[in-house]
């Protein structure tokens, strides 16, 4: 088959805006993350970062714009798109009566279950490839391996997250979507999670697309930056470029950035 996919870059928001009715959620948002690069997702509480992620994972459709994932169009091509991308939207929900290797085993099962897309061979399991043996890869990724097969309910809040990446990571996805990933994490795990994010990068070449209200951790993990405010997008670039080569810290931009009322959702 003809295949027409974009190369570059592995996750593209064109335009986005989202209405209900007369209310505006988001009215226009557009940025592109490439592949092996951690993208920050900024914005005030109301300012769209919610709306605009469920866009991007097929949650919530555009009123306007576009999606793309590993150059397929989410409108058009549903499932392709959606077979290269990984996402945790809220916070992961497993069984705690079953263990993690019965919790990612599960989840194997029900996605296997789904429509497969006629599409290039990595959205499918490779040849000889078991279910075990994606689960053992994506454990000791994200190192829980030593505790795969412990009960969910023995976890800390830091191991169920890296569980939650490595149910995401199951399907060998082009694209990590994460919102607000470090949520309730102590000290400890948000660095384990920074270290893991910046692994997935380098070494996996994944598109890392995060959103977080965690300024100084953003500001240590990313490559580049979007700032949302009021539905619209308002600054992105490198860490560097946004604080002046270091000469302003990230969240003195951000607060002249977003300064005023908030409005949105």
């Amino acid at each position: 088959m003809n295949d027409a996919r974009d190369p570059e870059p592995a996750l593209v928001a064109r335009g986005l805006a989202k209405h209900y009715g007369t209310r505006k959620a988001v009215t226009e948002v557009s940025f592109s993350v490439r592949r092996g690069e951690v993208f920050g997702f900024l914005g005030p509480n109301g300012a769209g970062k919610t709306t605009t992620i469920r866009m991007l994972v097929g949650l919530v459709r555009p009123t306007l714009g576009q999606v793309s994932v590993g150059g397929w169009d989410l409108a058009t091509a549903r499932e392709r798109a959606l077979a290269r991308l990984g996402c945790i939207v809220e916070s992961p929900d497993f069984y705690g009566y079953l263990s993690g290797r019965e919790n990612l085993a599960l989840s194997d099962r029900m996605a296997r279950l789904a429509p497969t897309p006629d599409g290039p061979s990595h959205a499918r399991p490779p040849a000889g490839d078991t279910a075990r043996a994606r689960i053992d890869a994506v454990a000791a990724l994200v190192r829980i391996g030593e505790r795969l097969d412990d009960r969910v309910a023995t976890y800390s809040l830091g191991m169920r997250q890296r569980l939650g990446i490595a149910q995401a990571l199951l399907g060998d996805p082009e694209v990590l979507v994460l919102d607000e990933p470090a949520n309730g994490l102590d000290p400890a795990g948000i660095f384990e999670l920074r270290t893991l994010l910046r692994r997935l990068a380098d070494e996996r070449g994944l598109a890392v697309f995060v959103s977080s209200h965690l300024l100084g951790e953003i500001e240590k993990v990313c490559d580049r930056i979007a700032i949302v405010h009021r539905g619209r997008a308002l600054a992105e670039g490198t860490v560097a470029e946004l604080t002046e080569g270091g000469a302003r810290s990230l969240e003195s931009f951000f607060l002249d950035v977003t300064a005023g009322e908030t409005v949105g959702a």
